[in-house]
């Protein structure tokens, strides 16, 4: 019994002197900013949302917009790039790096994705397709249709959900421009407050034009 306490006690004891050494050894490594910016080899262009990984770790970054990167990492690590449209492309750091800072340009040349014919059908199979078809109500005419089309609860789905053509919206931005131009340096016109506009309203009013028709 004693000889086996001694002997677990030896073995954690040298486990421990194993890790604290394996540490040692890599606290003893400098860490580099390393920071590029990935381009594309035929344009030259910046390549936005590329994966950049630490090969064998869990650790990486991504590429922004423009294309520019940094992550921390240590001599002799190699970095993985990835992208959708392009190919996986390797960098080996040098192991004789000593300074704190390090920059890089990677290129990535293009990859061609070609993807599996699909085809697409508006059925999940023809006999379904068939049974639709074959019960088609096409007893109405072109007149009834139409006449179903004018229908006041029609009509009024359409007045309530139908939006402004391209034509209704210009002029409306351009009276907006207008009024802007009109008021510069002032307040916006209020016809409230406008004497005229009052005189126009009750003109109206008598002669019975705002009467709802």
């Amino acid at each position: 019994m004693k000889l086996r306490f001694v002997l677990i006690i030896t073995l954690l004891f040298a486990f421990g002197i194993s890790v604290k050494s394996q540490t040692a050894k890599t606290n003893d490594l400098p860490l580099i900013q390393f920071s590029g910016v990935v381009l594309d080899q035929d344009s030259l262009t910046p390549i936005p949302f590329v994966a950049i990984l630490i090969k064998n770790t869990k650790r990486g970054t991504v590429s922004d917009f423009y294309g520019f990167f940094s992550v921390v990492l240590s001599p002799g690590d190699e970095l993985e790039f990835h992208s959708v449209t392009h190919k996986v492309r390797s960098y080996q750091v040098p192991d004789t790096l000593r300074q704190k800072y390090y920059y890089a340009i990677q290129v990535l040349a293009k990859d061609t994705i070609q993807l599996p014919m699909v085809e697409v059908h508006p059925w999940p199979s023809k006999d379904e397709f068939k049974r639709a078809f074959l019960n088609l109500d096409l007893s109405n005419t072109d007149y009834e249709r139409a006449e179903n089309n004018l229908q006041r609860d029609a009509l009024s789905y359409l007045e309530r959900n139908q939006t402004a053509d391209a034509a209704l919206n210009y002029k409306y931005v351009m009276q907006a421009y207008y009024t802007k131009v009109y008021t510069a340096g002032q307040q916006p016109v209020n016809n409230l407050l406008n004497p005229l506009k009052w005189a126009e309203f009750i003109d109206a009013w008598r002669k019975g034009k705002l009467k709802v028709k």
